[in-house]
């Protein structure tokens, strides 16, 4: 069963909707340039620009995750929103020179800059997505494992995926800012496949998964302070390593 498992539909496409959010961030920088007026300062702020990055990511997430059902598969669909998120927001912001920083350092994937507000706010979301969890995995894993199965017992699998898509587009939307596109994506898929290439069973990966992403971003955060790296390169840079063990260690069991 386990060979069979593949992630959640609204998480393959985890580079698209991280693009996305990139693409809310220089639009709403584009939107302060051009209006330009004092009494509209609220464009400019931070809160505005957060704020359109998670409607853009929240808006990619639900397009990547009903796609599929018509003539275009999901890869195609899911490259056509990566390929346009990457190339809009560098035009838009390409006679800017704070916006293209801006999108340079969100790429560069810097997490130096994060406030103490950005700590409460994802504890907060680390909080309430633990209690969804705890009342909803159930449901949660027959969606992923069997979408079919789950409708014919009565569950609304496309407002389920829906929901699952705003929560993802919510998440990566507020993280873009503080982490950068690097370490959102790499969090969202590596801790997933490593835990994927470790256990023999589904259920486990929901408990791997996270304990891998915390231990292994938190050694990362530590030695990138001692050695003067950037801690996102890093965090990601061991993750990945955990990965190329996890091949192995599979290989060797095999």
């Amino acid at each position: 069963m386990l060979a069979r498992f593949e992630p959640c539909p609204v998480q393959n496409p985890a580079a698209a909707v991280s693009q996305a959010s990139g693409l809310g961030i220089a639009l709403a920088i584009s939107l302060g340039t051009w209006i330009g007026a004092d009494h509209y300062d609220w464009v400019r702020s931070d809160a505005a620009i957060s704020g359109m990055a998670v409607i853009m990511s929240i808006a990619a997430a639900l397009i990547t995750s009903q796609a599929g059902s018509g003539r275009e598969s999901r890869e195609a669909v899911t490259g056509w929103v990566f390929l346009v998120s990457s190339s809009v927001s560098i035009l838009l912001v390409s006679r800017n020179p704070h916006g293209l920083e801006e999108i340079h350092r969100l790429v560069s994937s810097s997490i130096i800059g994060a406030t103490n507000t950005d700590v409460w706010v994802f504890a907060a979301l680390s909080v309430a997505t633990a209690l969804l969890l705890a009342f909803t995995h159930r449901r949660l894993l027959l969606l992923v494992m069997d979408a079919p199965m789950a409708a014919a017992v009565g569950m609304r699998t496309r407002l389920w995926s829906a929901a699952s898509a705003c929560w993802l587009g919510l998440a990566i939307g507020l993280s873009i800012r503080a982490s950068g596109m690097l370490y959102v994506f790499g969090c969202l898929v590596l801790p997933a496949l490593i835990a994927k290439h470790l256990c023999r069973e589904v259920r486990p990966m929901f408990i791997v998964a996270p304990v891998v992403a915390v231990s292994t971003t938190a050694t990362g955060f530590v030695l990138a302070n001692h050695y003067d790296f950037p801690p996102g390169q890093m965090a990601v840079a061991l993750l990945a390593g955990l990965l190329a063990m996890a091949w192995a260690f599979r290989l060797a069991r095999a």
